[in-house]
């Protein structure tokens, strides 16, 4: 059975920096022993008000995360497992979203689960306990957009750049050219790449490749596939073996394991 998440949007004046938020509720027998997080270029802040989650390292070190933290950007597949029943509050931003909220460099987070503390102080494990001991939904929603346009009103702003570079990427489904888009927009390839780095955490050709891989999850979820040449074509991978190595290097799979019936964990991607 999957946990299939609600999702929620935030207010008028957090859009340009929040995707969504999402809850995720759900009885430990329902749930396949590990999930996969697919990386998909956003970072979250996760708040488990029911029982949190393990992380099984590639090294197979297991850790049990903290109720409240941030997921930095993601690189590589990052393999979790609950430990009783699950009740989560999720806060997705956009790539570039979360900037404005933090004073630790963006590049630090990378595939790394960052406690409240070390992101806000004592405020942050304030924002916590508020959060964890809240009734519904409403009220999380509520505590956290109080929380984040206070942290707003002293913000940097989101280069323009960046921004356009997102969207150009997104509206592509990663199928996307550095160097054309820097000729077209006559901005210095590593002018671009250094911007990026410090606003989003992962290159602009890192971030393409992690929206195809997105998209060609939801190709797979959703169509009938009878070829995954065709597949690996239709989302200009260059051959067979590119598509199959970048497949495995996000999710942790080859497309053959993906396919099999004994799949012993679930994937997590951005199915909306």
């Amino acid at each position: 059975m999957e946990l299939n998440p609600k999702t929620y949007e935030p207010c008028a004046e957090l859009t340009e920096f929040v995707k969504r938020y999402w809850t995720l509720d759900g009885e430990k027998e329902n749930i396949p022993l590990k999930n996969t997080i697919v990386p998909d270029g956003t970072m979250k802040l996760i708040f488990h008000y029911g029982d949190t989650y393990k992380h099984h390292s590639r090294e197979g070190d297991i850790t049990i995360l903290p109720k409240c933290f941030l997921i930095g950007q993601l690189t590589k597949p990052y393999v979790i497992e609950p430990v009783g029943v699950t009740g989560s509050f999720v806060v997705q931003f956009k790539p570039n979203g979360f900037l404005p909220f933090t004073s630790i460099p963006i590049k630090e987070m990378e595939n790394t689960a960052v406690p409240l503390d070390v992101l806000f102080g004592e405020e942050g494990n304030i924002l916590g306990s508020l959060i964890l001991n809240a009734n519904s939904t409403f009220e999380r929603i509520q505590i956290i957009e109080a929380f984040l346009l206070k942290q707003l009103a002293n913000k940097t702003m989101i280069d323009t750049i960046v921004n356009t570079t997102v969207e150009t990427i997104f509206n592509a489904n990663g199928q996307f050219s550095v160097n054309e888009f820097s000729k077209t927009n006559n901005i210095n390839r590593r002018q671009l790449a250094r911007k990026f780095s410090s606003a989003i955490g992962l290159s602009p050709k890192q971030l393409a490749k992690t929206i195809r891989i997105q998209a060609t999850l939801k190709v797979l979820l959703n169509e009938d596939i009878t070829s995954l040449t065709d597949l690996a074509y239709e989302n200009e991978y260059f051959d067979q073996a590119h598509f199959i190595k970048e497949f495995k290097e996000f999710t942790g799979l080859t497309p053959k394991e993906f396919f099999g019936d004994d799949l012993k964990m679930s994937l997590i991607f951005d199915k909306n």
